[in-house]
């Protein structure tokens, strides 16, 4: 599946940390793993610098690197997450099925996907990736990088998602938007 690829994603503020979530697979697909209880801007900061701390984000080096060293250097300050022991278990479980289930090649996640639901399956199969995950991942795969396998169009989320910026002034208006879509369906619930 051919597929294109933008020179950064606006998800940080920082140019060499947005360009390494478009040129680097694997840190993108960390940067969500990230993305839990944080700004939108520190989890995709984190890839850049476990890259700096770490000395690359190879993934069969990740699996394979001692779990107190790769705490430790989730909690070198500033800590790379709210939760460092948590996130580089999370990391590190991450790289070990990117490593074996691919071959250590992120991109094979999505350039081997045969269809949009074989795309949302195998983004769902790794660890720290859940359906909302997924979802925006499809959306970011689809609108910026042109991955569009048979039946994306019945997988890609129609909400707001990271997949809709593309500058740091739409960052800032998804942000707003991801805040009002979480207040309508907490009301949503409430109102049952």
């Amino acid at each position: 599946m051919a597929t294109t690829r933008p020179d950064r994603l606006h998800f940080t503020g920082n140019d060499e940390a947005d360009a390494l979530l478009a040129e680097e697979p694997i840190a993108l697909l960390i940067g969500f793993v990230l993305d839990q209880q944080v700004s939108v801007q520190k989890a995709f900061s984190g890839p850049l610098e476990l890259k700096r701390r770490l000395g690359s984000l190879d993934a069969s080096e990740i699996a394979g690197a001692d779990p107190g060293e790769l705490d430790r250097i989730f909690r070198e300050k500033p800590a790379l997450h709210r939760y460092p022991g948590t996130m580089a278990q999370r990391t590190q479980d991450l790289a070990a099925a990117v490593a074996s289930d691919y071959d250590g090649d992120a991109a094979r996640v999505w350039t081997e996907a045969e269809s949009g639901a074989d795309l949302e399956r195998r983004l769902l199969d790794l660890p720290g990736i859940g359906p909302m995950k997924a979802r925006s991942l499809i959306a970011i795969l689809t609108r910026r990088f042109g991955v569009r396998p048979p039946g994306w169009e019945d997988v890609t989320p129609t909400h707001p998602t990271l997949g809709d910026v593309d500058s740091i002034e739409a960052l800032d208006a998804y942000q707003a938007k991801k805040r009002a879509y979480k207040a309508s369906l907490k009301a949503a619930r409430a109102a049952k």
